[in-house]
């Protein structure tokens, strides 16, 4: 996210002059002043805040006497506020949307400088939401700006793409060319079949007549023949065309896939499912459809149209004129209405998108909409958008259907000066300066080739543009950087699970850590309990060590091996997960249990089950391991579909176990049957477990308990017991709740 924007020159001057080679670390917009939409900008050096409009400095403030930075949505409006001399003073308003996230860091940014003086920059990394040159919106859910991409580079990269079916896919081109020679060679016969054999001669020489009528045949079977090549033509070129277009999708799809997944959890979450489902189907297959059928049929129109108007000039030049003459006239008015049409395709394309968007929100939460009865509600919502996008469609067929009537009538202009023109010098005769039939007919054939193109130009612009904005949201995902990569050697270790946490910080946003300064250690074999509030970093902790994010500082080692040295496969194959929120694949219960192991035996994935005490309910199924789970699991219960999580856990075999609430969703007596399963399975491996129910953790050899992304308290549940502070806040807290809980001894437990 942009942090530093470039002052005006007149700014800049009365900047340098105020700030006495103070060290400038941020500058970023404002908006508003007085209520009224303004240009300026507020500069933040090491010491000062400078709000600066029109070359004139209106305010400085000390960052070093301030504090209590903060930002405010208003009316319309934020506002970005500081303490001064003891008072909340507003130092600059802006446009929410756009500088809302920015203003967010400087408020970090500005308490560092205010409490210690820090003069490190703070980087963001997160994603720009309006491009940076023309200040328009990007593309939803992308950093495209349909205005401002570079089409040249969008075509290089697409001819980088095609190596190995540039053969098949420049056949096309050949096909165009071939097509492009007879389309102009066919009038020619076409006025020598006219001129010679159908106008008569008189007087008729009957001796001839033989020859003449073999003649007239021999061009008539040189048109068969010039037909049948174009027909086998077309037939290779559409058996080619269908071979090189479905490798191309195919090929183009399965590259975008396989990027998608090795893209990190932080990319792929800043995309919806129905962006990345709408990239891999609708944008490849767009792509496809003008690279194979839009493009050569492009080269075919803008390359035919100069040849064609070169033949009338030689033709006959007068004629020629009065040919060309409406093609600037059309040209300019669709050119001239084309920005107009542009931003209501435009905003076709966005409604469109966001009916997309809406429809695969809905169908996702479908339980939900169902379970607030807000079926109608949902229903209207989907009528008012699918009304948009037909608002935006009738808009765009008004418009065409308006302005077509006049450039079909300009060019009927020149189809009329012809007939009226050209039939006079027929009538005349060659004799007398005219033209024959043969001619005529020539003429009008080139004509047409002339005024063909022109109803293809309309479409053209339109159809590149949505070939470049499909194009370059694919190249958007294929040319991510992934935030977590393996080093140029992995190590691929076998894991025996010891874990150490040094000095790890971490923050989803730079500006924001989750976690500050972590310390653990884990023995291999040690189950190690870790509580806290919500949003304390437990799971986000969970999320390091699995390396699903890299730490900002720190490191985490297992085995004495830092993660980042480890292969993702090696290390990610060697943990097994138990999460609370459980997501099973649309398939049979068995190929779920299977999905960490694939190739595990039916004993082995019956025993799985068994030990996850699953098995039971399982065999009830109406076709047992066979059945068919649905979409996500929502064909069993919650307590169902976590059994059959734990047993995939279970067959994986991990070096490293880690629950995420992995009972939350049972029942008291289904929870005991899988927390003694789970106990038989954390024998011996490394275990870190997750859970607000604490008696889950009653078997754990130590606890962590966060507190606000730190360490607050470690050590076992007697020690922290002792020590009267969160964990123990905790503990009676439920014991308030459930009353009182007998444990297996017979006493008092916490739960």
């Amino acid at each position: 996210m942009k942090l530093l924007y470039e002052l005006p020159a007149a700014d800049e001057i009365v900047f340098k002059n105020s700030s006495e080679g103070e060290k400038l670390m941020y500058c970023l917009p404002f908006n508003m002043l007085d209520g009224k939409f303004v240009k300026g900008f507020v500069a933040f050096t090491n010491k000062k805040m400078y709000k600066i409009l029109n070359g004139e400095v209106l305010d400085i403030y000390d960052i070093t006497g301030s504090s209590d930075f903060k930002t405010e949505v208003m009316y319309g409006s934020g506002g970005f506020y500081a303490k001064i001399n003891g008072n909340i003073t507003l130092i600059c308003q802006f446009v929410v949307g756009r500088n809302l996230p920015r203003y967010a860091v400087i408020v970090k940014a500005c308490e560092i400088l205010a409490e210690t003086g820090n003069e490190e920059i703070l980087i963001n990394k997160t994603p720009e939401r309006f491009c940076p040159d023309c200040g328009r919106p990007f593309l939803r859910g992308s950093e495209i700006c349909p205005f401002c991409m570079k089409k040249l580079d969008v075509y290089i990269k697409l001819w980088a793409m095609t190596k190995g079916l540039r053969l098949a896919m420049f056949f096309p081109f050949i096909v165009a060319g071939i097509a492009i020679l007879i389309q102009f060679v066919l009038p020619v016969i076409q006025r020598h079949i006219t001129d010679t054999y159908l106008v008569p001669k008189i007087p008729i020489d009957t001796s001839k007549i033989d020859g003449i009528i073999w003649g007239f045949i021999s061009f008539v079977a040189l048109l068969v023949l010039i037909d049948l090549i174009q027909r086998v033509l077309g037939v290779s070129e559409g058996r080619l065309l269908a071979l090189a277009s479905g490798k191309f999708l195919m090929m183009l799809r399965t590259l975008l896939y396989e990027k998608i997944q090795t893209l990190s959890l932080s990319s792929i979450q800043r995309h919806s499912t129905g962006d990345l489902m709408t990239r891999v189907s609708q944008d490849t297959g767009e792509m496809q459809h003008f690279i194979i059928r839009e493009f050569p049929n492009i080269f075919r129109q803008l390359i035919s149209l100069p040849i064609a108007v070169i033949i009338l000039f030689i033709m006959n030049w007068t004629i020629a004129l009065f040919v060309i003459v409406p093609i600037p006239f059309a040209i300019f008015i669709i050119t001239r209405f084309w920005d107009y049409i542009h931003s209501k395709n435009r905003r076709f394309w966005m409604a469109r998108t966001r009916m997309q968007y809406l429809l695969q929100d809905i169908l996702n939460g479908i339980r939900v909409v169902k379970s607030f009865g807000q079926e109608n509600r949902e229903i209207k919502k989907f009528d008012d958008v699918s009304r948009e996008v037909a608002k935006q469609s009738e808009r765009i067929t008004r418009i065409w259907s308006t302005i077509w009537p006049f450039i079909t009538l300009l060019i009927n202009a020149g189809v009329y000066f012809i007939i009226w023109f050209a039939g006079s010098l027929v009538i005349k005769g060659v004799d007398n300066g005219g033209i024959t039939l043969g001619n005529y007919n020539q003429i009008f054939a080139y004509t047409n080739i002339v005024y063909g193109p022109l109803v293809a130009l309309a479409n053209i612009p339109n159809s590149i543009s949505n070939f470049l904005t499909s194009s370059s949201k694919v190249f958007e995902i294929l040319e991510e950087t992934p935030e977590i990569t393996d080093i140029d050697l992995p190590l691929d270790i076998k894991i025996e699970g010891d874990i150490y946490v040094n000095k790890v910080t971490f923050g989803y946003h730079s500006y924001n850590p989750v976690l500050e300064n972590i310390n653990l250690e884990i023995k291999s074999g040690e189950m190690i309990g870790i509580v806290g509030h919500s949003g304390s970093g437990k799971t986000t902790l969970i999320n390091l060590l699995m390396r699903l994010y890299d730490v900002n500082d720190g490191e985490i080692l297992i085995d004495g091996v830092n993660i980042k040295d480890i292969s993702q496969e090696a290390l990610r194959s060697q943990i097994g997960i138990v999460l609370q929120e459980t997501h099973l694949f649309t398939g049979t219960v068995r190929e779920n249990i299977r999905y960490s192991k694939p190739y595990a035996s039916d004993e082995e994935v019956i025993e799985a089950a068994r030990v996850a005490n699953a098995h039971d309910f399982i065999v009830n199924l109406p076709e047992g391991y066979n059945t068919l789970v649905g979409e996500k699991g929502y064909s069993m219960s919650g307590g169902e579909r976590q059994r059959v999580a734990i047993a995939r856990a279970v067959i994986h075999n991990p070096s490293i176990l880690i629950l995420d609430e992995a009972t939350a969703s049972l029942d008291t007596e289904t929870e005991k049957l899988i927390q003694d399963a789970l106990n038989k399975l954390s024998e011996n491996r490394t275990t870190i477990a997750i859970a607000h129910r604490l008696s889950t953790l009653r078997n754990a050899d130590k606890l962590l308990v966060l507190d606000k992304g730190k360490v607050a308290e470690y050590g076992t549940h007697n020690e922290l017991l002792e020590q009267k502070g969160i964990y123990y806040k905790l503990v009676m807290a439920q014991r308030e709740m459930a009353h009182q809980i007998v444990g297996e001894d017979g006493e008092e437990d916490i739960a």
